[in-house]
């Protein structure tokens, strides 16, 4: 097996930072990971831009999944600033395929547009 492009490593480091409980909870260390003009689609269709995002994981009230674990990570670097990253994610028997898009900043490969479409497991799926 090759080893991933440095830009598609540098995205899939971010984005397992980003599923990390400890990081979705601070503030701080999600606008270290969220480009400034971040968009997101979730899994129920509502959109998101950076702060809304911010706002609602770092709100006391808002719900902790706890650790979410990804699974089918690929990527691939669409030039030399963007890369794709798609994979699976699972937390508390709740799915989603995701997909996201990393651009390439001054402060580094920071998260700018991600998606998520929930979906049940099929028997072959194990």
């Amino acid at each position: 097996m090759t080893e991933p492009q440095p830009a598609v490593a540098a995205a899939v480091e971010g984005e397992l930072r980003l599923l990390d409980p400890r990081v979705r909870c601070s503030a701080d260390l999600l606008v270290q990971v969220l480009h400034p003009e971040f968009r997101e689609i979730d899994s129920a269709g509502r959109f998101w831009d950076r702060d809304a995002t911010i706002a609602s994981l770092t709100a006391d009230e808002a719900p902790r999944p706890g650790q979410l674990t990804a699974s089918r990570m690929r990527g691939v670097q669409l030039d030399d600033e963007v890369v794709h990253l798609t994979f699976d994610s699972e937390s508390k028997g709740l799915r989603a395929h995701r997909s996201s898009l990393w651009r390439l900043t001054e402060r580094g490969w920071l998260l700018y547009f991600h998606q998520a479409t929930p979906f049940i497991a099929e028997p072959s799926d194990g």
